[in-house]
């Protein structure tokens, strides 16, 4: 017999990005449909390039420039060097011309910077997926204008598979949690509107701490998902089920009655009279009493009609129809 603990749970996915742009421009080409699977590192915008183009250009034409003059520079450097050992140069002149091959120098490595930072732009107006996953309603298209460095997404993309049932479970049960935890507990959700086949994954996460606000336990499950039965923001029903109880003593939930001494069955002795007897229920689980004590395999017991009966009434099984739900009658 399950020992399972019920909850609400709400589905996520492992992983999301919203893909916003890193440079500022007009978008030329959308290279996607809404919906689709997309890969890693795949082509998902273009933006108008010749901008980026234009400055790369520039760019490396400043950065020869430059280097023209850094290496006229240093060989100027080279001969007031000899210059100035053989005392033909004073030491200010030389000072000027070391000095002037240094910074020129310098001026060289920050329009390499400024290259790469171009190259860097022209590529990134190919706005490309972050991660594989199912791509969610296209925010802009062909012909708009996008802000580089906002927050701004394009699109968002979600990684269904595998994907995450998160839910909670009140503090009085965290104790039982935890010390079930290590031996694979099962995490079985029903999706909403019925008809459809319970869907079964596995515990992966148990928080380090109960919510101080609602004294609850965060815990998650990971499922496959490979149907896409479990999409992102879903409510489920969830059961994790900590372990299986082998041999267990169980009888329908309906022949348990309460009285002022505890719970009782009426037990149908082999004479066709019934006995109340007194058991111990360990637990409800759906339409089923887990006993912890009071009855024996095999013992018959009173479903319907308890009120009718008294200590050594003589009972009947009745049926309604052929094959119909069985009664008693005193």
């Amino acid at each position: 017999m399950p020992f399972q603990l019920t909850s609400t749970g709400t589905v996520e996915a492992i992983r999301s990005a919203s893909v916003a742009a890193q440079v500022g421009g007009v978008i030329t080409k959308v290279a996607f449909r809404e919906g689709d699977n997309v890969r890693a590192g795949q082509v998902l915008f273009h933006l108008d390039p010749r901008p980026f183009r234009a400055t790369l250009d520039q760019a490396m034409a400043v950065l020869e420039r430059d280097r023209a003059h850094a290496e006229t520079a240093r060989s100027d450097a080279a001969r007031s060097r000899t210059l100035y050992d053989q005392n033909v140069l004073s030491q200010a002149e030389w000072d000027q011309k070391r000095s002037d091959a240094e910074a020129l120098t310098a001026t060289v490595k920050a329009d390499e910077a400024a290259v790469r930072t171009a190259r860097l732009n022209l590529e990134f107006a190919s706005i490309r997926a972050p991660i594989a996953g199912k791509t969610g309603r296209l925010l802009v298209h062909e012909g708009d204008l996008v802000r580089g460095g906002s927050n701004d997404a394009l699109v968002t993309i979600i990684q269904p598979q595998p994907i995450w049932v998160r839910f909670t479970v009140p503090d009085r049960d965290v104790p039982t949690v935890l010390r079930y935890k290590d031996q694979k507990p099962r995490v079985i959700v029903q999706p909403p509107g019925g008809g459809t086949a319970p869907l079964e994954g596995k515990l992966v996460f148990v928080d380090s701490a109960v919510d101080p606000s609602t004294g609850t336990l965060l815990l998650k499950g990971e499922f496959a998902n490979r149907d896409d039965r479990l999409v992102p923001g879903q409510f489920m029903d969830v059961r994790l089920v900590l372990f299986v109880e082998p041999r267990a003593l169980v009888v329908p939930a309906v022949a348990v009655s309460n009285g002022q001494e505890g719970a009782y069955v009426y037990l149908v002795r082999p004479d066709s009279t019934v006995a109340p007897r007194p058991v111990s229920v360990e637990r409800t689980q759906d339409d089923v009493a887990v006993l912890a004590g009071g009855l024996k395999p095999g013992d018959r017991v009173v479903t319907d009609g308890q009120l009718r009966l008294s200590p050594g009434a003589k009972v009947v099984i009745r049926r309604d129809t052929p094959g119909g739900p069985a009664g008693v009658r005193e």
